[in-house]
């Protein structure tokens, strides 16, 4: 199976990566890393990775930024950084990666726990997690050719603790190489549609 993993030199994605390609071709992707150059706020340069790629069978991401603040001085802007990254971002390499996504094949996106449970200065991340997740379970109902797609949303992870556990107090981590056994699920199961928490 070819698997183009977008977001690979994240904590997830080297989860991802170490879990998937033992069995399979990752060919991963990153703004500035990996084997191919995509920055999803830029569609351009996700026709252009694809394009180089050709027909693959699945795509998983593991990346998208939202801007964290206080819900009083949010305005539209620090909202947009959320939508135009994490939402569109994501849902641009589906749009795009329809053209090359083989039958049978999948799309993967992450999400996280924010939309289910939030927490102080968390509210465009919960949104856009939200958005994402509705997204995959409308657009599993039409995808053709037996094309699945699912959302990954997991817990905060035990290995980004020291930049993310002020803002996650209360919260069980989960290690990454438990959040990337759900990727996997996606990718390699049968379902679609679904959300698969990890918490």
């Amino acid at each position: 199976m070819k698997i183009i993993l977008v977001g690979a030199s994240g904590t997830i994605g080297k989860a991802v990566h170490k879990e998937l390609s033992v069995r399979h071709e990752v060919i991963t992707a990153g703004r500035s890393t990996g084997d191919l150059r995509i920055d999803i706020t830029d569609k351009e340069t996700i026709k252009t990775a694809f394009a180089s790629v050709g027909n693959f069978d699945a795509l998983v991401s593991t990346t998208g930024s939202v801007h964290f603040g206080e819900f009083m001085e949010m305005n539209e802007e620090e909202y947009m950084v959320g939508i135009r990254n994490k939402l569109m971002g994501q849902v641009n390499l589906v749009l795009i990666g329809r053209d090359y996504i083989t039958p049978e094949g999948s799309f993967t996106l992450s999400t996280g726990i924010l939309n289910r449970d939030p927490i102080r200065l968390g509210s465009s991340a919960a949104m856009v997690n939200g958005a994402i997740d509705s997204f995959v379970k409308a657009a599993a109902m039409e995808m053709p050719n037996r094309v699945r797609i699912n959302s990954v949303s997991p817990t905060v992870i035990t290995e980004a603790m020291d930049s993310y556990g002020p803002y996650f107090r209360g919260y069980a981590p989960v290690d990454a190489d438990l959040a990337a056994l759900a990727y996997s699920k996606s990718v390699e199961g049968i379902q679609t549609g679904q959300t698969y928490i990890v918490d």
